[in-house]
């Protein structure tokens, strides 16, 4: 038997190893059971929330509640402790609470490995991260213990792909910033000779990661909130969160009422609860899972200079801690724990036993890693909790139900890294409304209420816990949690051969297959889309065939996942509202369609929508799918008071089917089923009727398809929608309509030049830096929130630059494709990023869209300008290897076999192009200044 498996001495402890006792925290107040009221502790009872009793609380109560307080921090682990350290640095310190239902910090001993690791999947994430690092190492310079070692961390692969992904990471580290290495299997036995190199193909080292005691840290952190004048109350629970006018007001707490103007949920594992004690109730999706972490007895010999290990494909990590050895992973599978949803309060109640049944897979892939752990003497597997959000990604912001509530929640296992960057962000949304990052990947508005089901997050976060270290292939798909929302289409689309993905729970076709596609008892099969893999796709050639379709003949897709919102008011106050949120002008006639944006007060997008004007006095919204929550939250906090009662807007996302006709028999098409003039006189390009189709009436036509593409988009009341559908399949056979799926439209949209928020668009990104400016009206009778930030912009010229480039040399069926996010050098100086990246199926070669910036020898940001983008010559980098592109500023006109002069004088991105040497893809024509020929595929 091996070693590590046995118990040596007596039984093992559960006791931390470090005991919590606040040293340093001399004016914090600790309640204890005694001194609750009864009522109180029957409410408590009822919630399971108990107080246990402390070492210490035989002291006096050192002070009374404050009635009042600007900002209350519920939760004393070190999220809050962060929170409540950086809201004193903005001088807010005296103004703030921070209530803990137990003793700070006291989960932490049990709940993290103390990995401080840089490198998280987007830049938001690795900058919050990188910020948290170096104020680590500021607290440690200062004085204050945190157990900051720059030990580095190895990541290992047994197989190509994940070396794939490395080279992937490696190309976005360093433009970046930061340091990494790509490492041969004996070059990773060098950085830590434990290892075994079985079945290893290499590694990615990251030499300024490392190791710290996150108890220290938040210690670290809560002594400097003291300093900077928090109070800090322990044993106090929070009972109800109060709101007026759907702001927040006060909390009641165990000890007392407090007033205040904002209250941040912090609470760990109870933040979903928590969530529950408002009306209306906050929803945090979040659930808990085991986690187990393996320590041994201290090893002889071993370096404490080892460092932080993971082997992503075995799914497990190691540290040294303190002269032995800390093991955990992620199964497969992570089991559930407290499926009532209630989490007890008590430590010891929350103390699972070691599942070994559970832990022996990351156990054996352990051993198999380091062999000379099986000499290795056993101290204890621990059973601790950590929680999990429905995509695994933390959750931060404000609570879209109430305003001035904040939650900063889901950090998973990466509670260290992520605290000092949360803590810095969540202090500039409330003291400042806005902060330096992009948070809408983290947003909490990023989630529906489907999301809390507490049986969706259980099937769900069984499996989100094993996507932690897994590939990040394009376009990964869940498994769980899925045919939840589905427009009534849903079973045609199945029988035709649909293969879905997911999107705000609502299941949509990403291609269609005709193999394969019935089960052994002859009915539709549900098959969810995979990718896996960072070259061509397994689904290459069905999107060519639908991209074809579109472009020759006529394909059909399903586009009901849109959000959807109708506003509409008795007087022109809904036209006030829209001329305030938008940067476009939407007083225009009835029957137009607007393509707006809406700004926040720096510029940056909030929204990017299409406005239909159905009357004098009512509008409909289209929006990206994952706006359906957070668009909602901005109309409302930036709907001016006196337009509140008198302006209605209401979700009409799920009243709606949306199906797209698209390509040149699309017109044709939908005159056999309607009586109405389609032709181009009486219903131009972006505009709005409401049709008659088949047997149905109410239907809303958009004529626009948001790709560029001749086509109509249909907004079907749901009990009209499979009759539509079936009549436009039926009438298309003539014209051989197909199905077509997101891969496909999303192919054509990249081609075009198209820009989609979430994708290209976000936060940061203004109407002038992606070619839009033409769609700003700085004239228009009401001032649009974004205008001054705009105009200072137009007039000191703008940083960055959106543009297309064209690869070149690149083989599509051998050589690694983009997916986003790979670094553009310009002359070989990294000037920015990929956003959307696809394989264009007229031009033949790979299409990139992104942004580019303009930096001068010492690193400073210039103005960017069409002269500067022209003039150089540009590279991308594709997981380490540079391929030649050719750089468009224009949309530009592909061939079409009904030219439409409408469509062709239309540009998404940049209007009145006058480059034509980039845009001529029909016929013979010349390169400006070169005579070459091209061929009409493109440059």
């Amino acid at each position: 038997m091996w070693k590590l498996l046995q118990r040596s001495g007596n039984a093992v402890s559960v006791v931390p190893r470090r005991r919590w006792c606040s040293p340093g925290l001399s004016n914090a107040v600790r309640l204890s059971s005694s001194q609750m009221d009864p009522a109180d502790e029957r409410v408590l009872r009822k919630r399971k929330f108990q107080p246990q009793q402390a070492a210490d609380l035989s002291e006096e109560l050192a002070g009374q509640l404050p009635v009042k307080s600007r900002v209350v921090i519920c939760g004393g682990g070190i999220t809050g402790a962060s929170v409540a350290y950086h809201l004193g640095l903005r001088g807010w310190g005296g103004e703030t609470l921070l209530v803990e239902q137990d003793r700070v910090g006291g989960e932490l001993p049990w709940t993290a490995c103390g990995l401080a690791g840089r490198f998280e999947p987007s830049y938001t994430e690795l900058k919050l991260a990188e910020y948290s690092i170096d104020l680590i190492k500021r607290l440690a310079e200062n004085g204050l213990p945190t157990g900051w070692r720059p030990v580095g961390s190895l990541n290992l692969a047994r197989s190509w792909d994940r070396m794939t992904a490395f080279n992937r990471m490696k190309s976005q580290a360093l433009a970046w910033g930061m340091h990494c290495e790509i490492l041969s299997p004996e070059q990773c036995a060098q950085h830590c000779e434990l290892l075994s190199l079985d079945g290893i193909e290499g590694g990615l080292w990251i030499p300024e990661d490392g190791v710290c005691d996150p108890q220290l840290v938040c210690q670290a952190y809560m002594i400097e909130a003291q300093r900077l004048g928090v109070r800090i109350v322990e044993h106090c629970a929070i009972k109800k969160i109060h709101s007026e006018h759907g702001k927040v007001r006060s909390v009641e707490t165990t000890a007392g009422d407090v007033e205040c103007e904002y209250f941040v949920n912090c609470t760990g594992f109870w933040a979903r609860e928590v969530g529950t004690l408002s009306k209306p109730v906050v929803k945090v999706p979040l659930k808990a899972v085991e986690h187990h972490y393996l320590h041994t007895k201290p090893i002889e010999g071993l370096s404490p200079d080892t460092p932080f290990v993971r082997d992503f494909d075995g799914r497990i990590f190691f540290r040294e801690c303190e002269g032995h050895i800390l093991a955990g992973g992620f199964e497969r599978e992570a089991k559930m724990v407290y499926e009532d949803g209630v989490i007890p309060l008590s430590q010891t109640a929350r103390q699972h036993p070691p599942d070994w049944d559970h832990f022996h897979e990351l156990l054996d892939a352990l051993l198999l890693r380091v062999p000379s752990f099986r000499d290795a003497t056993l101290d204890r597997l621990t059973n601790s909790l950590q929680v999990f959000s429905p995509d695994c990604k933390w959750i931060l912001g404000e609570a879209p139900e109430i305003k001035n509530y904040y939650v900063a929640a889901g950090n998973k296992t990466m509670g260290v890294s992520a605290s000092g960057g949360i803590g810095r962000v969540l202090t500039d949304l409330i003291t400042k409304g806005s902060t330096y990052l992009d948070l809408h990947i983290l947003d909490i508005s990023r989630f529906l209420g489907l999301h809390n089901n507490r049986k969706f997050l259980r099937d769900r976060c069984k499996e989100a816990p094993g996507k932690h270290f897994e590939i990040n292939y394009p376009f990964e798909e869940f498994q769980t949690g899925r045919n939840l929302r589905m427009s009534p289409i849903y079973p045609q689309l199945k029988e035709a051969g649909a293969v879905f993905g997911q999107s705000m729970g609502y299941e949509r076709p990403n291609y269609f297959d005709q193999q394969d596609k019935h089960d052994e008892f002859g009915l539709p099969r549900f098959r969810i889309a995979q990718t896996r893999t960072f070259g061509k796709p397994p689904w290459f050639d069905h999107v060519a065939s639908e991209y074809r379709a579109c472009r020759e003949r006529i394909g059909i897709a399903d586009y009901s996942p849109f959000t959807k919102y109708d506003f509409w008011s008795k007087g022109n106050e809904v036209v006030d509202l829209l001329q305030y949120l938008c940067s476009n002008d939407v007083d225009v006639a009835v029957g137009s369609i607007i393509h707006t944006g809406m700004q926040n007060p720096n510029g940056g997008y909030e929204n990017d929508c299409s406005l239909a004007r159905l009357s004098e006095r009512h509008y409909m919204m289209i929006a990206r799918t994952i706006q359906q929550t957070r668009s909602m939250c901005w109309i409302r906090k930036h709907m001016p008071n006196h337009l509140r009662a008198k302006v209605n807007v209401a979700d009409v996302t799920s009243m709606y089917t949306a199906i797209c006709i698209l390509g040149p028999y699309s017109r044709i098409l939908l005159s056999e089923l309607t009586d109405t003039d389609l032709t181009p006189k009486s219903f131009p390009f972006f505009t709005y009727k409401e049709l008659d189709v088949g047997l149905a009436d109410g239907i809303r036509v958009l004529n626009i398809t948001h790709t560029g593409e001749l086509g109509y988009v249909l907004y079907i009341p749901n009990e009209y929608a499979l009759h539509v559908y079936s009549r436009l399949y039926q009438a298309g056979q003539k014209f051989n309509i197909q199905h077509a799926g997101y891969y496909a439209t999303r192919a054509l949209r990249i081609e075009k030049f198209y820009a989609f928020w979430g994708q290209d668009l976000d936060t940061f990104t203004t109407p002038l830096e992606c070619g839009r400016s033409w769609r700003v009206k700085f004239n228009k009778p009401i001032d649009f929130i974004g205008r001054n930030a705009l105009l200072k912009q137009r007039e000191e010229g703008v940083k960055r630059m959106y543009v297309q480039l064209l690869l070149n040399d690149h083989d599509h069926e051998v050589d690694m494709w983009c997916w986003g996010g790979e670094p553009i050098y310009r002359d070989g100086v990294y000037v920015g990023m990929t956003t959307t990246t696809g394989y264009g199926y007229t031009f033949e070669k790979q299409v990139c869209l992104g942004f580019v910036r303009n930096f001068d020898d010492e690193g400073r940001e210039l103005p960017v300008t069409n002269e500067y983008v022209l003039s150089g010559h540009y590279e991308v980098e594709v997981a380490g290897v540079r391929f030649e592109a050719k750089v468009n500023l224009h949309s530009p006109n592909l061939p079409t076999k009904f030219p439409d002069r409408e469509r062709e004088t239309y540009h998404a991105t940049r209007d009145k192009p006058d480059q034509a040497d980039l845009l001529s893809y029909g016929g013979v024509t010349t390169v400006k200044g070169t005579g070459i020929p091209t061929d009409g595929h493109g440059l």
